[in-house]
C-alpha cells in the first residue's frame, strides 16, 4: 500500500474505533487480548493500556527489553497529543517529508511517531487514554492494537487492519 492509502485506512480505523464507554474492565480485556495473541505467536513485545492518566494494564512478554517501555511512553505521547494513532502521525510526517522536531519542535527523547499507539476515544467525552504496543515492526505493532480494539468493539479485525 502507498502512504496515501495507508493514511486513508488509518482514518477509517480511527473513525470506526470510537467507544460508547471504556473502563478498567475494557482496558484489561484489550490488554489480555493483545497478550494472548502475542503469546500464541511468540512475539517479544510490551503492552500498555492507560486510561485517565493511570496505567490500567501492562505486560512484558518473555524476552522483552527495558527499552520497549521507553518506546511505549514516546509513542503514547504522540497519540495523546494529536488524538491520532502514532503510526498515522508518522506516515503524515513522511508524506510531508518532515520530522516532529522540524514541524512542531517536539524532542524525539519524548515523542516517537512510530506505529503502535492508538488513542482511546469515547463518544461525548474525547480521548481518555491510549493502547500501546512496542517490540514488533511498527506496522505490526499498529495492527495488533487495531485488532484488539476492533475485537473489543465487536468489529471484524480483518476488515480494519493493514494488509
Amino acid at each position: 500500500m502507498s502512504i496515501e492509502s495507508d493514511i486513508v485506512r488509518i482514518g477509517e480505523q480511527e473513525k470506526a474505533l470510537r467507544f460508547e464507554r471504556f473502563d478498567l474492565g475494557a482496558a484489561w480485556s484489550v490488554g489480555q487480548h493483545i497478550h494472548g495473541v502475542a503469546a500464541a505467536a511468540g512475539h517479544i513485545l510490551s503492552i500498555d493500556v492507560q486510561i485517565n492518566g493511570m496505567q490500567a494494564f501492562f505486560a512484558a512478554m518473555p524476552g522483552a527489553r527495558p527499552d520497549f517501555e521507553h518506546w511505549i511512553r514516546r509513542k503514547r505521547n504522540i497519540a495523546l497529543r494529536f488524538l491520532r494513532s502514532s503510526y498515522g502521525v508518522g506516515l503524515e510526517l513522511a508524506q510531508q517529508k518532515t520530522t516532529l522536531e522540524e514541524k512542531w519542535g517536539l524532542p524525539t527523547a519524548d515523542y516517537a511517531s512510530h506505529g503502535g499507539s492508538v488513542p482511546i476515544l469515547v463518544e461525548g467525552v474525547g480521548c481518555i487514554g491510549a493502547v500501546t504496543v512496542s517490540g514488533l515492526p511498527q506496522r505490526d505493532d499498529h495492527n495488533l492494537v487495531i485488532e484488539s480494539l476492533a475485537v473489543h468493539r465487536g468489529l471484524d479485525p480483518q476488515r480494519l487492519r493493514h494488509p
